[in-house]
């Protein structure tokens, strides 16, 4: 089957909040949104499909997913990542933000240490620091292009008793930063955090979207230890751009912790997943496999084509390979621009909106992230602004 990935669709007035809500975030009307992780991309005929069926159907009562739904998720799984789930370890929420958030509040006290690897996902320090639990930063280490990590003071942070940490917030794949973790370097964190009784939470939302020959590997997937002392966030959303469909399927072994995350849920007042939001992950998994070969493709060959462009008009940017994920790390440094220069440059210069490296993290200053699941006349149009603004 053929499909278009090259047809620009005019997502405003649709409510979208990448495309609809400029002003209210400060940017100007005409902006180009390149930020929040969303695809421009309709997602698999094969998904709305089964949404229409569900339409035409006409009713939308509670619903649940049944033993075909657990089926296609088990199937996945198994499939991509040879990974063996249960029924039983199933936790279904209206995403992985809110996941991690259960978690947080279930697992540690006000005043606890949650350990997260900045720059990364900003959600994470806002939950830890809305939650009133103590941020602890293991920053990650730039090597030769690539982030690695600095275990001896990840192991330094976690065993200081005055950090009191309590969980660990793995990103994997790696948001902003684009690393696919390697299994010896996700077997060290998770036996530091087995010694030091630190729980796992792993938001592994990115995991289909990996490129060349880097492979992702599910934490829990490493040992029977590392599963009992983790809980693995994933859902459909980024994979298929269904983020507004609020599905996220949550992994837990460990009963015990299972239970406790299911009473911090139910203390929020939610019970039933989205009805459409099941349709959709399910038809996901069953029949999209054939649309996500094809927009991987589309978006890998954008990342060559932005590093090409980049290399040849605008070197001084220095463009941080992604081993996963179809967010690109930009780095600014080069050009020798405060944060608000480089601010005025992007926004009001090149009318273009990214996601600014600070929002990261203070690791984060100086760099710039960049949505390339877009159509490629939209990614030559935000180059050819960025690079005429940087003129």
């Amino acid at each position: 089957m053929n499909f278009d990935f090259d047809t620009v669709i005019d997502r405003k007035g649709t409510n979208s909040v990448k495309f609809d809500f400029a002003a209210q975030n400060g940017m100007p009307e005409d902006v180009l949104p390149m930020w929040v992780a969303d695809m421009d991309f309709k997602t698999s005929p094969a998904i709305i499909e089964k949404m229409h069926e569900k339409v035409e159907y006409g009713i939308f009562g509670y619903s649940e997913g049944k033993e075909d739904y657990f089926r296609a998720l088990s199937s996945w799984y198994r499939n991509h990542f040879g990974w063996e789930v249960k029924k039983e370890w199933l936790v279904k929420t209206p995403g992985v933000v809110f996941a991690v958030a259960m978690a947080i509040r279930a697992f540690s006290h006000e005043g606890d240490g949650i350990l997260i690897q900045p720059p990364v996902y900003y959600p994470f320090k806002n939950m830890i620091e809305k939650n009133k639990r103590t941020l602890v930063n293991n920053p990650l280490k730039l090597v030769n292009g690539h982030y690695e990590v600095d275990f001896e003071d990840f192991e330094k942070k976690i065993k200081d008793k005055e950090n009191k940490v309590k969980i660990f917030i793995l990103c994997n794949p790696h948001n902003p930063g684009g690393r696919v973790w390697k299994e010896w370097e996700l077997q060290k964190m998770g036996e530091i955090c087995m010694q030091n009784h630190v729980l796992v939470i792993s938001d592994e939302i990115h995991s289909d979207f990996i490129w060349e020959e880097n492979k992702h590997t599910v934490f829990a997937s490493l040992s029977p230890e590392f599963a009992d002392n983790s809980i693995t966030c994933t859902s459909p959303s980024k994979t298929f751009n269904l983020a507004g469909l609020q599905i996220s399927n949550i992994f837990i072994p460990n009963q015990k912790l299972k239970r406790a995350l299911r009473e911090e849920k139910l203390a929020t007042g939610y019970e039933e997943p989205s009805v459409m939001g099941l349709v959709a992950c399910q038809a996901a998994y069953e029949g999209g496999e054939e649309w996500l070969r094809a927009v991987k493709e589309y978006i890998w060959n954008n990342f060559l084509f932005l590093n090409e462009y980049i290399e040849t008009n605008i070197p001084q940017i220095h463009v941080m390979k992604p081993e996963g994920t179809y967010l690109v790390w930009l780095d600014f440094r080069e050009l020798g621009l405060s944060e608000e220069q480089k601010q005025e440059c992007i926004i009001n210069k090149a009318h273009l909106w990214f996601d600014t490296g600070s929002m990261f993290g203070k690791e984060g200053e100086g760099f710039e992230r960049i949505n390339i699941a877009c159509p490629r006349k939209t990614l030559k149009e935000a180059l050819t602004r960025l690079k005429e603004a940087l003129s």
